[in-house]
Parts: C-alpha cells; sequence; structure tokens
C-alpha cells in the first residue's frame, strides 16, 4: 500500500514539474525581445544574396521588429515578404530564446533561406536573366554568377518557359549532354542551334518538337562517327528530320 502511494505521489510532484516548467518556458519566451536577426543558408548554393539584404528584407517588413516581444512577431508574414525576392525559394523563420544570465534572456531571430537554382541563361534583346527549374526568373546580379548554359535569340519569356527549360532540364539529367553543350542559339523562326564543347561543329536540332529522339540520335552518332577521332571532321549535324542525322563535311 505504501510503495502505491509513493509512486502515486511520485506521479503528481513529476506533473507539477512538468507544468511549472512549461509555464516557466512559456512566461521565458512570451517576455524575451527580438536582440539579434542570424540569417543562414548554405555556402554550397550557387546563387547566394548577401545577408544584410535579407535582413532589410526583414526589417522593411516589419520596421518595428528590432525589441519587440517574441509573442507579438508574424514569422509567417516574414517568410512571405522574404520570399518575393526573386533569388529566393523558400524562408523559414524561427524564434530562438538564449539565457544571457538567470533572470535576463534574448531573443533570436533566426532566418533560414533557400536560393532558387538557376539552370539556364537567358540572353535576349528584351532580357538577360537566369531561369530556375521551376520557370522562375532570376535577375542578374553583380553579387554572383552562375556557370550554367547560356540561351541566346530571339524569343520571348514564354518561349524560354515553355519551350526551351523543358530541353534544357533533359540535358542537365544527362551526364553527357550536360557536359557537351555550352550553348543554345534560337532563330526567329524558332529553330535551334547547340554549341558542343568538343568539336568544330555545330548541331542543328531544328524545332523543341521531339528533342529527346533527336539528342538519341544525335548521341549514337556520336559514338559511331566522332568516337574514331573525327570530331573536327564536320562542320554541321543537322537533326531536323525524322530519325535522320545529316552531317555537312567540311
Amino acid at each position: 500500500m505504501f510503495g502505491k502511494l509513493a509512486k502515486i505521489g511520485g506521479f503528481i510532484l513529476l506533473a507539477v514539474f512538468v507544468l511549472v516548467t512549461l509555464a516557466f518556458t512559456t512566461l521565458r519566451y512570451k517576455n524575451a525581445t527580438c536582440q539579434n536577426i542570424q540569417v543562414d543558408y548554405s555556402n554550397n548554393e550557387v546563387i547566394r544574396v548577401d545577408k544584410d539584404e535579407i535582413v532589410r528584407l526583414v526589417t522593411t517588413a516589419d520596421n518595428k521588429i528590432m525589441g519587440k516581444k517574441f509573442d507579438q512577431i508574424n514569422a509567417e508574414l516574414l517568410e512571405t515578404a522574404i520570399e518575393k525576392h526573386d533569388a529566393i525559394l523558400k524562408a523559414e523563420v524561427y524564434k530562438i530564446v538564449t539565457a544571457t544570465d538567470s533572470l535576463t534572456y534574448k531573443g533570436v531571430l533566426k532566418v533560414k533561406v533557400k536560393h532558387r537554382k538557376p539552370v539556364v541563361r537567358i540572353i535576349t534583346d528584351t532580357g538577360n536573366y537566369y531561369l530556375d527549374q521551376y520557370g522562375g526568373r532570376i535577375p542578374i546580379s553583380s553579387n554572383y554568377t552562375a556557370n550554367v548554359l547560356v540561351c541566346t535569340g530571339t524569343f520571348d519569356e514564354k518561349f524560354a518557359k515553355e519551350k526551351l527549360l523543358p530541353c534544357v532540364l533533359f540535358m542537365e539529367l544527362d551526364d553527357f549532354w550536360n557536359a557537351q553543350i555550352e550553348q543554345i542559339h534560337i532563330e526567329k523562326n524558332g529553330e535551334v542551334v547547340l554549341t558542343p564543347l568538343v568539336g568544330n561543329h555545330f548541331i542543328e536540332l531544328g524545332k523543341f518538337d521531339n528533342y529527346e529522339e533527336k539528342l538519341r540520335n544525335m548521341k549514337a552518332f556520336y559514338k559511331k562517327v566522332l568516337a574514331n577521332n573525327n570530331w573536327n571532321k564536320y562542320e554541321s549535324v543537322s537533326l531536323k528530320y525524322k530519325n535522320q542525322v545529316i552531317a555537312k563535311r567540311r
């Protein structure tokens, strides 16, 4: 009987301890104020917005944030404001409370950012920008550069997203084409010319229709004909016509 009472008493004491701790933690959190803003992102990302710029986005969204109590800060509002930046894909805002001594607590607003990853650079008469894999437009900036496929010519952004981007993503996922093609040029009539890194020829893809099949045929041509040190014997290779690879010698 005494053992049961002791066990029940232990549970009661534990419950009281948990409740007091939670109440103290809640009070500590409620009274903490934002004293600092810390920005965090991976240094491996191709594009990285300056951390001071991200802090500026936060303070613009809430110009009274410094010194404000944590329970009055709207993290979702700040995340939305940060994600409006064209180079930022995702933002997460955390509230962290740290103790400076036994009676004083400091609030740190942690901002974790994931940038957009550019896959192609667009250079036309109407614009100069990057596109990410989702078709998001990333502005050119002196603060970052990306070593990605370049596309030039005459076309609009709608064409770039709907016609060009799927082909670019297809080549990016293929180790051979990802290493071989350094530039895409689009003529006024919508026909596509690829510039390879190896060889002095260029590839006439034609329209973007059936680009997967055309590139498979071209890869087969490379393996059968150009692999035997014939890289520079051709001026151009045309893939315009279905199931045909037409090579023009120099």
